[in-house]
């Protein structure tokens, strides 16, 4: 995958820049759901600020 198109995929969110999973599973070549499962059960190996949920406000 080409880096204008990684760059296309991070978004700014309440002023942290992210990337949605389903675009990661897609750079990954894994289905969403797989992608989320492992990082479940290796929620140890990364930083405490990695990942968090959008909740309506």
């Amino acid at each position: 995958m080409q880096l204008a198109t990684i760059q296309q995929r991070i978004y700014k969110i309440r002023g942290f820049r992210v990337m949605l999973d389903f675009n990661l599973a897609e750079m990954y070549e894994v289905e969403t759901k797989a992608l989320n499962q492992s990082l479940k059960r290796n929620i140890d190996r990364f930083p405490e600020d990695f990942m968090f949920r959008l909740t309506v406000t």
